[in-house]
């Protein structure tokens, strides 16, 4: 198992729609990883691309929060329906010290592939709900940022250039650095 590399705001992986999932049979060590990876960073889920994976796949553990709750993977998710709404201050792990107050849907039918490809519908609430509706906005490409008023987005203008500059840096490095022969 191992800690992969987080990408930021300003990697264009994050504004894709990603692919659906179609081989299940290599899986498993990559979801080890996912999970060693938002633990390792102190996060709620993650989701595929976040890692540089361009696939429909999320982990989501609440289970610290929630003594009901349990470590969860959902693949080639879509929201079916949503009720009621709530207001949630809520980070990410892809744009590192901003929180922002985002409205979403209280509850939510969520249908899904687990690891072994059979597909499941089932109505979640609460914050559970809710971090399934962070993570599947990432699979569409959707940030946070995106979920708030413009005049918001202006207030943390300065501390998102500064991210999305820190992620081109290193974006151009890692580049550069995989053109070289050692």
């Amino acid at each position: 198992m191992a800690v992969l590399e987080l990408v930021h705001y300003g990697n264009p992986i994050l504004r894709k729609k990603c692919k659906p999932v179609n081989d299940f049979s290599n899986l498993s060590k990559f979801v080890d990883d996912m999970y060693d990876t938002m633990y390792e960073e102190e996060g709620l889920g993650l989701a595929a691309n976040q890692v540089g994976n361009d696939i429909n796949l999320f982990v989501i553990d609440i289970s610290h929060i929630d003594d009901n709750e349990f470590q969860r993977l959902f693949i080639n998710g879509e929201i079916i329906s949503g009720s009621g709404e709530s207001y949630f201050s809520e980070g990410c792990l892809s744009i590192p010290e901003i929180t922002l107050e985002v409205k979403r849907p209280e509850t939510i039918v969520f249908k899904y592939q687990d690891i072994k490809g059979d597909w499941i519908e089932e109505e979640f609430d609460g914050l559970l709900a809710r971090a399934i509706q962070h993570e599947i906005d990432h699979l569409n490409g959707v940030l946070i940022i995106d979920r708030v008023p413009e005049l918001k987005k202006v207030t943390i203008g300065q501390e998102l250039r500064k991210i999305k500059e820190n992620s081109e840096i290193k974006m151009r490095q890692k580049s550069e650095n995989q053109g070289l022969v050692i």
